[in-house]
């Protein structure tokens, strides 16, 4: 069995946790693979090497990234824009999801063991390295900002206290453990006290509800308040990730843990996930109108201005958590309607983002670093931050990672050659 971080691919089986149902054979039974589950991680992750690697070109980025580029545009202001909307929410989705038919298929010891080894220990392992990795960059873009030699002034070292910690890009998996903690622990006592198939009943009414048509307002008005109750939310970047704090906000836990509870529900609901296919492209199409106006009421660039405490606020709050919820929406119908048979390339990418996840940042920085003084069009630098990063980490990954002991911690125990898609 082969597995990740976000999805576990595990092969069809029969869920003990709850009796068989007889479905149509249309619809994916709890515990079947979905390969356009794949190929939307796989595309999620492209979409997070892209957003991290235009913020150089941002206007303003000497204000909130370590590299600032002497070539900017507001053409790439939309692009990161609508990526960081709804990124993040569709990888909680994922990871509810396919934690829950994960702790179906092994129990709730093993599922445990096995987000211990996968989850806990490249968080508290790679970290270190990964942090080292990122002030090596950071040391890089100065040297190159002052023309080739390091400035006489530091700037000043992190607190590395809970209220000041610089998780950087692994605040996910911090959250994600999180949130398992908690999901866990209301399943174990539930477990005990005999109310799992009532909550599955409760659950299986409001699934089907919240992945309705209207589902992307209902999922969208508990992120909205969260947002509008944000003392000075920057409102341009949406919602505020716990990235230099062990402890997440208010608007991080209920945005991203409503996406992983949802996921979690929505893996036994296959019927329900199977609806987005017909509605894909009007979700997408909601999506797109509702961003769009998010940036007129705001601006194409960076705006970094807390949001006036008013109700245009609440207004913006409500269109941006919507419009992230039909992004959701519509993407995973999209996959699943187009990209429904197994591909090998796609599940080779989809076995690779867990460890380009881990190592992406430090190279874009880096790239960025020595791309920034030169004076090619942005687009040919920003060619050049992707390819360089996405080649630097797939090989290493193919090489380094794949067949060895780190690529079993990070994706379990795999054969020395890749299995035929539909076997696996």
């Amino acid at each position: 069995m082969q597995s990740n971080v976000m999805m576990d691919t595990a092969t069809p089986a029969t869920s003990t946790a709850s009796p068989a149902i007889a479905r149509p054979a249309t619809v994916a039974t709890p515990t079947e693979r979905l390969h356009g589950l794949d190929a939307l991680r796989a595309g999620a992750l492209m979409l997070g090497v892209l957003l991290h690697a235009s913020m150089s070109f941002l206007p303003g980025a000497k204000f909130f990234w370590v590299v600032s580029d002497n070539q900017k545009t507001e053409l790439l202001g939309p692009v990161f824009f609508v990526i960081h909307q709804f990124r993040m929410p569709l990888f909680f989705m994922l990871a509810g999801y396919f934690a829950h038919m994960a702790l179906q298929k092994k129990g709730l010891p093993v599922f445990v063991k096995d987000r211990l080894k996968r989850i806990a220990l490249p968080l508290l392992l790679g970290w270190p390295v990964i942090f080292t990795a990122i002030v090596a960059a950071i040391v890089l873009a100065a040297w190159v900002r002052n023309g080739g030699s390091l400035p006489s002034k530091s700037p000043p070292s992190p607190a590395f206290t809970a209220d000041s910690f610089p998780l950087a890009h692994l605040w996910f998996l911090y959250m994600l453990a999180l949130l398992y903690a908690v999901y866990l622990s209301v399943w174990a006592c539930c477990r005990q006290l005999g109310a799992l198939p009532r909550l599955q009943r409760f659950a299986d009414v409001l699934t089907p509800a919240l992945a309705g048509w209207f589902g992307p307002v209902l999922l969208a008005l508990p992120v909205a308040l969260a947002l509008f109750y944000t003392p000075y939310w920057v409102s341009w970047f949406g919602v505020p990730t716990p990235d230099q704090s062990l402890y997440p906000g208010r608007a991080a836990w209920v945005s991203f843990g409503m996406a992983f509870g949802f996921g979690w529900m929505l893996q036994q609901s296959p019927a329900s996930l199977m609806q987005w296919q017909k509605r894909w492209a009007w979700h997408l199409c909601l999506a797109v109108l509702m961003a769009g106006v998010c940036l007129y009421l705001t601006e194409l660039a960076p705006q970094l201005m807390p949001a006036v405490h008013d109700e245009n606020k609440l207004i913006y709050a409500c269109l941006y958590a919507t419009a992230a919820w039909n992004f959701c929406f519509g993407l995973t119908g999209m996959a699943l309607k187009f990209m429904h048979h197994a591909s090998l390339g796609i599940r080779y990418l989809a076995d690779a983002s867990y460890w380009v996840y881990l190592v992406h940042l430090p190279l874009v920085m880096a790239l960025q670093a020595l791309v920034s003084r030169s004076e090619w069009h942005w687009v040919f630098k920003l060619a050049a931050v992707l390819l360089g990063t996405l080649t630097v980490a797939l090989l290493s990954y193919h090489y380094l990672v794949r067949f060895t002991f780190i690529g079993k911690v990070l994706n379990g125990q795999r054969q020395s050659k890749p299995a035929r898609a539909e076997d696996t």
